[in-house]
């Protein structure tokens, strides 16, 4: 019965994740703050860059996820636990975005969720530095990936840009505690598959 509970547990997070229900246990980054003037096109702009945002975060939700289930060690399964909480806040805080933009989360949000759960699997099957590893080189893409989000976002979309500034800190921390558990650089083949992958995700999530 345990082992069934802990499946029919798993398929409703994933459910609920594919589908945008989330809950923030943190503070919207966005708060208060008034939106800025945008345009159509600057509005479907910021739009395109927060879903590919959004979809980052489904795929973090089902790596962390798979990461911690397929893990024997206890310490780590309570990081990748933590590190999910967290990027909870994240899905939740651009789905709201999004929301607010007049726009939708990925229609492809199922596919993004089942090979990234296949993806943390298989890291934490090659055991647990190598699992840590591929959280560090994640996490040190992501963090490139926001930043250039930064400068790519309108000046004036203030909302969006404290949403991506508040995830590029936690991004940061994920990364240092995977580091500080005793990660191993991913090698260079798994480094560039990575980023061609991320490159697909990126151009398909701004539209789909």
């Amino acid at each position: 019965m345990r082992h069934l509970d802990t499946l029919i547990i798993g398929l409703d997070k994933a459910l609920r994740v594919m589908s945008g229900i989330a809950a923030a246990s943190r503070p919207y980054p966005a708060g208060a703050t008034e939106d800025g003037a945008l345009d159509d096109k600057e509005r479907r702009h910021s739009a395109g860059l927060m879903r590919i945002n959004h979809v980052g975060e489904v795929c973090a939700q089902a790596l962390y996820d798979a990461q911690g289930r397929f893990s024997d060690n206890a310490q780590l399964q309570q990081q990748f636990a933590q590190a999910g909480r967290e990027e909870e806040d994240h899905l939740a805080w651009t789905a709201q975005r999004l929301q607010e933009l007049g726009s939708r989360t990925s229609v492809l949000n199922p596919l993004w969720y089942a090979g990234a759960y296949a993806l943390g699997a298989i890291a934490a099957k090659l055991g647990d530095a190598r699992s840590l590893g591929f959280v560090v080189e994640t996490e040190r893409q992501v963090e490139a990936h926001l930043n250039d989000h930064l400068t790519l976002l309108p000046l004036q979309d203030v909302r969006s840009r404290a949403i991506v500034d508040q995830m590029r800190i936690d991004e940061i921390a994920h990364g240092a505690a995977a580091q500080s558990l005793g990660a191993v650089d991913a090698p260079a083949p798994v480094r560039m598959v990575m980023q061609a992958m991320a490159k697909v995700m990126t151009a398909t999530a701004y539209r789909l």
